[in-house]
């Protein structure tokens, strides 16, 4: 019996608490050949790509979510989504084996139910570099800067917060980011000095490998720009 990369997995909705079916993808068929420069996963088989579907999309309610995502609602955020996800909600399902078309628009429900509810800003960041590299993935550049850029501002944002705080990411991670999309959107300055910081933290860092990969880039813009400065 030939076993299928995707299943089905049950969940709970979080906002509305109704039980609903989302597709996951089994890991053992997850291969990884190489990180982009942005840490960007590129798979040896591109239709097993579990990207597609990190965020489950309640059919009921219209609320969007990631495992990042955390359990506590404020005051008022649930009747703020019922007012403005809920309302306008068709009962649409992304339940089953999606296409990257309908992971971006799944991305950008998680986008709009994590800024209704208040999530962190590292979450968001996670969100919308993801929209990037699927807009890469079909090819719209264009809309890939323009996410990136919203990224590069989340980062920031969670940088100068402190939400890496007891999560996955570290503080030079958070930094790298914040340094490699702002030089793949062409903002050279930020590039630049974040990319600095990288480097000046690297005795108290526990990322060599970011602190490698910083140095690298920071090596190459500086030759760049005394290219330009010549011609």
């Amino acid at each position: 019996m030939e076993i299928n990369p995707t299943y089905v997995k049950k969940t709970v909705c979080l906002n509305c608490k109704e039980k609903f079916t989302t597709t996951k993808i089994r890991s053992r068929f997850v291969r990884v050949t190489k990180h982009d420069s942005d840490f960007k996963p590129i798979y040896t088989d591109s239709s097993v790509n579990p990207i597609l579907y990190n965020v489950s999309v309640c059919p009921n309610c219209g609320f969007a979510y990631t495992d990042e995502f955390s359990s506590y609602f404020a005051p008022g955020v649930k009747e703020e989504i019922a007012q403005k996800i809920t309302s306008l909600w068709s009962g649409r399902s992304f339940g089953e084996e999606r296409t990257i078309e309908e992971a971006i628009e799944a991305y950008k429900l998680a986008y709009v139910s994590a800024n209704l509810k208040k999530e962190k800003s590292l979450t968001m960041a996670g969100i919308t570099l993801r929209i990037a590299w699927l807009y890469d993935d079909i090819e719209d550049f264009v809309s890939g800067n323009r996410f990136r850029t919203v990224s590069r501002n989340l980062y920031t944002e969670a940088y100068s917060s402190g939400d890496h705080a007891g999560t996955q990411m570290s503080e030079t991670r958070v930094l790298y980011l914040m340094a490699e999309l702002s030089h793949l959107i062409g903002d050279k300055e930020a590039a630049i000095r974040n990319f600095s910081r990288v480097i000046e933290g690297q005795r108290t860092s526990t990322d060599p490998q970011i602190i490698e990969m910083a140095k690298e880039r920071w090596q190459e813009i500086r030759e760049q720009r005394e290219k330009s400065a010549h011609s």
